[in-house]
């Protein structure tokens, strides 16, 4: 199997650890979902050089992980293909904003670099609550949940179909390099040349793909509806669910812990 074969089989990983039978697996997705939406506003709520107020809220990503039994190297590795956009993002604040705003050690960190540490973090912390609750509950019960909670229809189903057209990409993405590497008995990477025509082939092929898909799913009376076997109720461990990690929330972001952990203990020593 080829790289594209081993990524494609690593996307679809993220079903296969939904299928836990975990507490957390249990809960209704819309409790999880809710508790993430409530935890991604937090996070993105404090200023930009909010960086020692945010580690606190690790315990988040952490206790989830945990309890769920999922693996933080998967996760972790997910966060990290991912980072280079966050990167992008933030690398220009040190040079935009020089003025120096904290001392460490008699040396001067500006506001940039302050403020591209906060953009960094906010991007593992927000980026790593998403992924958890799709490997807690599965892209299609998350849709489910989205319906259920009142995002309108169309776009649920178009954020259905970009998650599984992604597979048929890469599947017909494999078959081409496959092909390719046959044809040539040269499996190294592929002169510019040869990419860009590939490329072009390769979509209109996936769209050729999706299209013959997407008739058979209304041959068999798909009508934008997602069809769930598990119904969706919620019980009193939701609501003690989403109202712990509230009030969590709520006093992560109204106090500044390590601020005040740092004040007990310089008062405990002086």
């Amino acid at each position: 199997m080829n790289n594209i074969g081993r990524n494609s089989f690593d996307i679809g990983y993220m079903d296969t650890l939904a299928g836990g039978d975990s507490y957390l697996h249990r809960l209704d997705p819309r409790a999880k979902l809710i508790t993430a939406f409530l935890f991604i506003v937090a996070v993105v709520s404090f200023g930009r050089y909010a960086v020692f107020a945010l580690i606190p809220f690790l315990v988040y990503p952490a206790v989830m992980i945990s309890l769920g039994g999922l693996p933080y190297g998967y996760l972790l590795k997910k966060v990290l293909v991912v980072s280079p956009f966050a990167i992008v993002i933030g690398i220009f604040n040190p040079l935009m904003d020089r003025e120096i705003v904290m001392q460490i050690g008699g040396i001067g960190i500006s506001g940039g670099w302050i403020s591209f540490a906060s953009i960094l973090l906010r991007f593992v912390l927000t980026v790593s609550a998403a992924l958890i609750v799709i490997a807690l509950t599965g892209f299609n019960t998350v849709c489910l949940a989205l319906t259920k909670l009142g995002v309108p229809r169309p776009f649920v189903v178009q954020l259905m179909f970009f998650y599984r057209y992604l597979f048929v990409l890469t599947d017909e993405a494999e078959r081409m390099v496959r092909a390719r590497s046959l044809r040539t008995f040269d499996a190294g990477a592929m002169r510019f040349k040869t990419f860009v025509p590939l490329i072009g082939h390769l979509l209109l092929r996936t769209l050729d793909r999706a299209e013959r898909i997407y008739l058979a799913m209304r041959c068999r009376g798909f009508d934008g509806r997602i069809p769930m076997i598990r119904s969706l109720r919620i019980h009193f461990r939701e609501v003690a669910f989403v109202t712990g990690w509230a009030v969590l929330f709520t006093v992560l972001r109204c106090y500044n812990i390590p601020l005040l952990l740092g004040s007990l203990v310089t008062e405990a020593f002086r």
